[in-house]
């Protein structure tokens, strides 16, 4: 989801409580602030020595001790008045896209997409997941394929020394 999808869909649920599960059945709890807002741009070179540049918009949340117990989760209009007055100051990039990140006591820093979201009567929720690590020169690196012997995953690669491979 870019950031403008996410901004969409907070305008057209501004009175409904705005809820993130992080994980299957675990939701960032109510006593959640907006921390930060990063926009972030990303100029990389992949280990085939392809370069990529892409822009990123990172929504930071944090669980506030001292609000441990509270009930009441963040309204998406006020997520909404928060992320306007951000932009105000530091225009966000609206094709971006969207990362929440987020940790508590049980789940490490992560930042996490956006899945998929629902809405309810009451509610707006945020369906976050992590995305694994790929490498994006499977071709020149001649990334190894997966086999399946014995019940056992392993890996055959042709990665070698001189192959284009860093």
């Amino acid at each position: 989801m870019n950031t403008q999808e996410f901004l969409s869909v907070l305008q057209e649920n501004r009175q409904k409580s705005l809820l993130f599960e992080y994980k299957p059945g675990a939701l960032v709890k109510a006593n959640y602030h907006i921390t930060e807002v990063k926009n972030i741009t990303v100029d990389s070179v992949d280990c085939g020595t392809g370069t990529d540049f892409w822009k990123e918009t990172v929504v930071q949340l944090w669980e506030s001790p001292s609000e441990l117990g509270k009930t009441e989760f963040m309204s998406a209009s006020k997520a909404l008045g928060i992320l306007n007055k951000v932009n105000r100051i530091k225009p966000m990039v609206k094709d971006a896209e969207l990362k929440l990140e987020y940790s508590n006591n049980e789940f490490h820093t992560a930042q996490l997409y956006v899945s998929g979201y629902s809405v309810t009567e009451d509610a707006l929720k945020f369906l976050l997941s992590v995305q694994k690590t790929d490498c994006k020169a499977k071709d020149t690196c001649g990334v190894p394929e997966t086999v399946e012997e014995n019940n056992l995953k392993t890996t055959v690669s042709s990665c070698a020394p001189g192959s284009g491979c860093c």
